[in-house]
């Protein structure tokens, strides 16, 4: 499980197997030791965050401040992806 970067105590992260087919590029959130019921955030060809589903229920505030800075650190996290996967697809 290729961690990304930490945003306080939130890991950002990739799961190691995402699917055949892959996935499109996204991020799973976690607070402590991840888990199926992480928070999932697509990214999106321009490098926006699109929410997927907050089953680890990150408070809004928080969650927004997590989109905020996953945005701005975007180009790594697709650079990351496309190292670790070897391809690279977007949800939107």
């Amino acid at each position: 499980m290729p961690q990304i970067f930490k945003i306080g105590s939130y890991l950002i992260y990739f799961w190691s197997n995402e699917n055949q087919p892959l996935e499109p590029v996204h991020v799973h959130v976690t607070k402590g030791v991840p888990s199926g019921n992480d928070t999932k955030i697509w990214i999106t060809k321009t490098g926006k965050c699109l929410v997927c589903h907050n089953k680890s229920k990150i408070p809004e505030r928080q969650l927004k401040f997590i989109c905020e800075i996953i945005e701005a650190r975007s180009r790594q996290i697709m650079d990351k992806w496309v190292s670790y996967f070897g391809a690279i697809t977007y949800y939107c």
